[in-house]
């Protein structure tokens, strides 16, 4: 393998491709008005994400980590700064972006093949182009043979791989996963860490991801943004450098150890 891939395995370095920035948060405020007037909900927020970088945000709940992604997403506007995708200032829905929320919300009477293809649907594509690409990407989370089942015929983390493949019907550069695993018992979010690693590695999306589990966002994230109560501002910028391919191995490094504290510690959170 050439020195790119070497570097993105080891985890050292993002290949190069991920030295063009791909999301850029300037000063981003976001307020809401209600009966007792102004909410700030974000003050100030600014980082950047390259392009095929993993970055996890957390924090305490209420600091406005899904609003975040929501406003990225264009289907929330904010009050103040700028947020750009791309070379593109976000101004309403970003046809780049796929999102994925913490539970499958997947239409229990279309088919698994028919719930991916919906975003072709809204789109108004030619549902005929998707089909092969929908069946793909089915077979690349393990779901070869399940096309023409109905949801609840599917498990949790099964229902999970659905809506990530609906995700990425589209090919969106960015997926936006918005605590995607949060509701999956112990053993399924483990499996699912590890196929959404894969995913990443074979997709090289760049991937924002919202999650209460501090151990999670070390195992996966080139970086940790980490925010503070509301109104939620920037805490910390963590880079994690822990040698990629990652597994549940990785959690006994004490390396891993190390990060997982440091953001407890910010967190306020008893280790």
């Amino acid at each position: 393998m050439g020195a790119a891939s070497d570097e993105r395995k080891s985890g050292t370095a993002p290949p190069p491709a991920a030295q063009r920035v791909h999301v850029a948060f300037a000063d981003l405020r976001k307020s809401y008005d209600t009966r007792d007037g102004a909410v700030q909900a974000l003050d100030g927020i600014t980082f950047a994400v390259r392009k095929g970088e993993f970055v996890s945000i957390v924090g305490p709940s209420g600091c406005g980590k899904s609003t975040l992604l929501k406003i990225l997403l264009g289907v929330v506007p904010y009050s103040g700064g700028e947020v750009r995708l791309g070379d593109q200032r976000v101004s309403g829905p970003q046809l780049g972006a796929g999102m994925v929320f913490q539970t499958a919300a997947l239409p229990p009477w279309r088919r698994i093949i028919d719930n991916v293809l919906l975003p072709i649907e809204i789109l108004n594509k030619p549902r005929r182009d998707y089909v092969d690409k929908a069946q793909a990407l089915l077979a690349m989370v393990g779901l070869q043979g399940f096309e023409r089942k109905l949801p609840n015929e599917l498990s949790g983390g099964m229902q999970q791989r659905v809506s990530i493949c609906r995700a990425l019907i589209h090919d969106p550069e960015l997926l936006l996963m918005d605590e995607p695993f949060g509701a999956l018992d112990a053993l399924t979010r483990e499996v699912m860490q590890t196929e959404l690693l894969r995913i990443w590695a074979e997709t090289h999306k760049t991937i924002l991801f919202v999650t209460h589990s501090i151990d999670e966002a070390v195992l996966l994230s080139d970086r940790v943004i980490v925010m503070s109560a509301r109104p939620g501002r920037v805490a910390e910028d963590l880079r994690i450098e822990l040698p990629r391919p990652r597994g549940a191995a990785s959690r006994a490094l004490p390396d891993f150890q190390r990060y997982g504290q440091h953001l407890r510690s910010l967190l306020g959170v008893a280790g």
